[in-house]
Parts: C-alpha cells; structure tokens; sequence
C-alpha cells in the first residue's frame, strides 16, 4: 500500500481553504476590492451618502421622498428593474425631485451563484428599463446583498457602472419598529462625532455611506415606513452636527 505524507495532505487542503476564504472576503465584505473596485466612503467625513435599495415602492418612496425635501436631502436609489417597469411614473418622481437613480438588477439575485450571462443580463435589462423611463442611463451599480462574484466587477464596468457598496447597513429589511431602527443608526451619529473635529484640524477623514431600503425585493408595496420613521428622527439630527447629505456621483 502507498502512504501518503500527512504533510502532503494537508497542503492542498490548506491551499484550497484559503482560497475559500478569501473567495468569501472577496464576496461578502463591503470594502473588499478583490472582485473589482467598489466605493464604500465619501470624500469627507461631513459629506453622508443615504442609499435607498430596493425599490421604487408605492407604498414607502413617495413619503419618503417627501422627507427627503423637507430636510433638503438628497440621496441615490438603487432600483430594481422590474419594479422600474411596474411603477414607471414612481422611478420619474425620484429623478424629478433631484435624487440619483443605480441599477440594483433586473430581478434581485444573489449574483454570487449567477454565471456571467445571467450577470450581464441581470444588469443589462435594469440599464434599459431605467433609461426608458428617465432617458438616462445609471452610472451607478449596487449587487443584491452585497454579494459578488469574480466577473461581476467587469460585467459591471462594461456597462459604465461603478460599484457602491457601503460602510453601515443598519439592518433596516427587518420588521422591527422605528424605535430599534434609531438604535441601531446611532453609530452614524458618533461616528461623525468623532471625525468632523479631525476634519476640521486638517486631517485626513472619509464619510460614511448608509445603505437603507423603501422597497422589499421580493414584492412591491413591502412595508419600509419604519425606516421613513426612523430617518424623520435621524434627519435633522446628522444636520445639527454638520453633515452634509451627498449622492454617490458626490463620493468621487
């Protein structure tokens, strides 16, 4: 019988959860450039980019739109292609009132498990149902959960798209009340704390991009006004300590 050297054993074994691992950073990880340049901060840290993925939604953008304005706020949309068809006018609306639209897929996949077609694909049918509607072609791209995948970063800039990631995910798909969800922002808030001061001496400070949701991917009219609540709050709060509300275009 032929005896296999344990240590030759355990190379390839170690090899391979390695590049698992690393396959999972490249993934999962908001700031993970492995699979493609991503923009997960601002360019200061008084500038704050509010994301919205999701929708349009019926039931939730248009209130929230409307709180948007009363604080002078504006923010990006990542929509999803399907709802872009079904609420045409909706998708209108947010460009109308001064908001950046992303493409967030045609049907809200995990692109992790996709192949490159289905990628391009995924991709390209949002790309023309956005531009149906608003004449304009997004220049931003968010993947669904935050998943990627090794091509999805050159699917991506294939189609003139930069990949928005973000730097806090409070966690807002879940059915919690406004009350958790003001908890759970607070971090926001300390953060800026911190890091205007710094800013303001000179030193050299990112902002943070907030990824939020008015819509629920698996259907419309899901129910997000617990984050409406929780921005109302929020809101004029971040505007006392000095923040400044940017779209993704103002990231770069």
């Amino acid at each position: 019988m032929l005896l296999m050297d344990p240590w030759m054993i355990g190379v390839p074994l170690a090899a391979a959860a390695g590049l698992a691992g690393m396959t999972a950073y490249g993934a999962v990880y908001p700031q993970a450039q492995l699979f493609g340049a991503t923009v997960c901060r601002t360019r200061s840290a008084k500038q704050l980019a509010l994301t919205f993925d999701d929708g349009p939604n019926p039931a939730v953008t248009p209130r929230l739109l409307d709180l948007l304005a009363m604080h002078n706020a504006r923010a990006t949309f990542f929509l999803v292609g399907k709802f872009v068809r079904e609420c045409p006018d909706l998708a209108k609306e947010i460009v109308a009132r001064g908001h950046l639209i992303g493409n967030h897929t045609d049907t809200h996949p995990n692109l992790f498990f996709c192949g490159p077609q289905e990628t391009h694909e995924e991709l390209l049918r949002c790309q023309e149902a956005i531009h149906r509607v608003t004449w304009a072609a997004p220049r931003w791209f968010r993947p669904p959960f935050g998943f990627r995948s090794p091509w999805v970063g050159e699917i991506a800039q294939r189609h003139g798209l930069r990949t928005a990631m973000w730097t806090r995910i409070p966690g807002d798909w879940r059915a919690k009340p406004s009350t958790w969800l003001i908890e759970k922002m607070k971090p926001i808030a300390a953060a800026a704390q911190q890091d205007i001061p710094k800013a303001a001496e000179g030193a050299a400070t990112s902002g943070q991009v907030i990824c939020l949701h008015d819509g629920d991917f698996r259907r419309l009219n899901g129910d997000r006004l617990h984050t409406v609540g929780a921005l109302a709050h929020w809101l004029p709060r971040w505007r006392d300590l000095g923040l400044e509300f940017v779209t993704m275009d103002g990231t770069l």
